[in-house]
């Protein structure tokens, strides 16, 4: 991602039905997603178990990157987005810094794997909306829809 989307600011003190406390680990974050999708399923909202993984792990990418190169998860949301035709989840990860996200090359310059550096381009291969916005005080949010169908 080259750019930064600051079209819309993020207000931080909205609250959501789906936001408890705020997950600050991926495993928490992984509960939240499928506690949204389910709390929405009766609502028309048909979602199969690979996208809803697909979901999962982007959740877990998100604020595991939060927690490695961002100084920490400061926000999340989750919620289910139109229901109907194009369902999707809507998670929006904030954390400390205005770092972009960045693709890392599979190997170094002498040729040799790298360990990590996946996680970036999972998110947005997976997810059909990214969107990087920084944060009125400090940081940035993430923000990603990714498809349930």
């Amino acid at each position: 991602m080259s750019e930064r989307d600051t079209t819309r600011p993020v207000d931080q003190r909205a609250t959501d039905t789906h936001r408890r406390d705020r997950p600050c680990r991926p495993a928490d974050a992984r509960r939240a997603v499928e506690h949204a999708v389910t709390a929405c399923r009766g609502i028309d909202a048909p979602c199969d178990v690979g996208a809803l993984s697909d979901a999962v792990l982007v959740a877990s990418e998100l604020t595991t990157n939060a927690i490695l190169h961002g100084g920490g998860v400061t926000d999340f949301r989750v919620d289910v987005v139109e229901p109907g035709a194009h369902p999707g989840v809507r998670l929006s990860v904030c954390d400390r810094s205005r770092d972009l996200p960045v693709a890392v090359p599979p190997t170094d310059d002498r040729g040799r794997r790298r360990l990590g550096g996946h996680g970036w381009p999972i998110v947005c291969r997976l997810a059909r909306e990214v969107r990087v916005a920084d944060l009125p005080s400090e940081g940035k949010c993430i923000t990603v829809v990714v498809p349930l169908s």
